[in-house]
């Protein structure tokens, strides 16, 4: 049976409609706590999939979140011996860090929903089924990142320019969020409420935007998924 690790920094920031894919897909999937569970574990560098998904904290916290040291070094591990990786949001930023890249605060912090604007390889690739004709995407994020060295720039936004970055053949990163699913998301509203009212912005039209291109996105996130895991052969 395919294994599937996801490193999971937020209970409700989960794999969302990825997950049932890879169910769908008979992938055994086991969900990691950072700062709870043991992150050098022995399976983590040989399993057939790993995602780190997203959290509050930043790329560059390992003071204060030591665990991150062990992230970055398992992700060095499996992108340097190109076994399918994907981070989404800090794990992006992370696997930026562990390719060399820095990690920063960006311009302004990008929460809500807006379209990426997709590269001439990000159109060739399997993310051209988020492309801003057919859907919108959240985006949930302060920090951004540089380019690593030899990844190739898919996607980026107004604000981000490195939205979205392949490396090799089989790892993928996202500063945005294709995976959320609508009705999960009043979990984000009240988990970071006080991120919410520090950047002035509103709940409900936040809520009432998710209402209206939540489905959309998971339906074009699935098709993206579903590609990428044929993509990476899995």
């Amino acid at each position: 049976m395919k294994t599937a690790f996801a490193i999971r920094h937020l209970a409700f920031e989960d794999l969302g409609s990825f997950e049932a894919i890879l169910l769908e897909k008979g992938f055994q999937l086991h969900y990691l706590e950072a700062g709870v569970d043991d992150l050098k574990d022995k399976r983590l560098p040989e399993a057939d999939l790993l995602c780190i998904l997203g959290g509050p904290i930043g790329a560059n916290d390992e003071q204060d979140y030591p665990f991150i040291n062990d992230e970055l070094a398992l992700l060095q591990t499996r992108l340097q011996a190109d076994r399918p990786t994907l981070g989404i949001c800090l794990g992006a930023q992370l696997m930026a860090r562990a390719l060399g890249a820095k990690v920063y605060p960006g311009p302004a912090k990008e929460i809500g929903w807006k379209p990426l604007q997709l590269t001439e390889a990000g159109k060739r690739s399997c993310i051209q089924y988020l492309d801003p004709e057919l859907t919108s995407m959240l985006h949930w994020h302060g920090d951004t990142f540089d380019l690593p060295a030899g990844a190739s720039l898919l996607a980026s936004t107004d604000i981000c320019a490195h939205q979205v970055f392949s490396y090799k053949s089989k790892a993928l990163a996202f500063q945005c969020h294709p995976e959320v699913i609508p009705a999960r998301l009043e979990q984000w509203f009240i988990g970071h409420t006080g991120e919410i009212a520090g950047q002035g912005l509103s709940v409900a039209q936040l809520r009432a935007e998710s209402q209206t291109e939540g489905e959309n996105l998971v339906k074009q996130s699935r098709l993206f998924f579903k590609a990428w895991l044929n993509d990476i052969g899995l």
